[in-house]
């Protein structure tokens, strides 16, 4: 697999199936939103091509003492096509509108990947209204990766390039895409069979459009505005082409920015860390929640 198709994969990986739950209030275009549970609000954000289940499991478990509001961006596990032009930014809005119009008490939001990125932005934007921020293996710009450095403007063409390689495959070429991918994005054999069939359901160039977004959307320079606590989870295995420390550097060096966060390091697992290492994600979490 050569280096376009590694991340066209990385940037496309689904997650779940849709969840279910009863009709919110909240009305929008942009994301549904399924609300579970009683007790303190925790809004958990998925990632790209995500569904809300990629939860599953951990939803179970908060379920009994906290209520629940499972997001989902129209388009990600779902065939419905997004409001065309630019998402993130207009997600992170709308995620806010929902925190704000159901009157959430400084919410506690979990997001993985792009998801992550939205709960930064958020976090940014009001975080007076939040009370604390858990990112899953996500960095606060995506195009490191690529290139340590890399700015919005330097991966502007380079994202438009693979947003439009991916509107313009044909399905059997992005099957195959991600079957390659989701080998090296999650551990067990039956999680990736399920993670290639949400992303393939999932509207592509919604997708491609949001996957566009986060390559050319750099939050380092806000991350001084963040003022709750934040917990970075990040995944580090012995497959990875680079030694744990690797993982360590590239972490500290992206949330320098960010006082006070807290950087936890989750062995053994992949990027999705919420499939590959489920106990010791819930561990996590409920750490985290205090």
């Amino acid at each position: 697999m050569n280096r376009r198709e590694a991340m066209l994969g990385v940037l496309a990986l689904g997650a779940c199936a849709t969840g279910t739950g009863g009709e919110p209030r909240f009305q929008s275009e942009r994301l549904s939103v399924v609300v579970r549970g009683e007790g303190p609000d925790i809004v958990l954000i998925p990632g790209l091509s995500c569904p809300r289940d990629v939860w599953g499991g951990l939803a179970d478990a908060l379920t009994p003492h906290y209520r629940l509001h499972l997001a989902q961006l129209t388009g990600f596990g779902e065939a419905s096509p997004s409001p065309e032009g630019p998402l993130f930014e207009p997600a992170a809005q709308e995620l806010l509108r929902y925190i704000q119009e159901q009157g959430l008490n400084r919410p506690a939001l979990i997001g993985h990947s792009m998801g992550g990125a939205l709960a930064l932005r958020v976090s940014i934007l009001a975080p007076q209204r939040l009370g604390r921020v858990m990112v899953v293996d996500a960095l606060p710009f995506f195009s490191v990766l690529v290139s340590p450095t890399a700015t919005p403007d330097s991966m502007a063409e380079q994202a438009d390039a693979l947003s439009a390689q991916m509107r313009g495959m044909d399905d059997a070429t992005f099957l195959a895409l991600q079957q390659r991918t989701m080998a090296t994005l999650v551990k067990r054999t039956e999680d990736q069979a399920r993670a290639v069939a949400w992303s393939i359901a999932s509207h592509r160039p919604t997708v491609a459009q949001m996957m566009r977004d986060v390559m050319t959307t750099d939050l380092r320079p806000q991350l001084p505005a963040i003022a709750i606590p934040v917990t970075v989870l990040y995944a580090w295995d012995a497959s990875m082409a680079f030694p744990a420390a690797g993982a360590d550097f590239l972490y500290t060096i992206n949330y320098a920015g960010l006082q006070g966060v807290r950087l936890v390091r989750v062995d053994d697992a992949l990027h999705f860390i919420m499939l590959d290492q489920p106990g010791r994600f819930e561990a996590e979490v409920r750490a985290f929640l205090g």
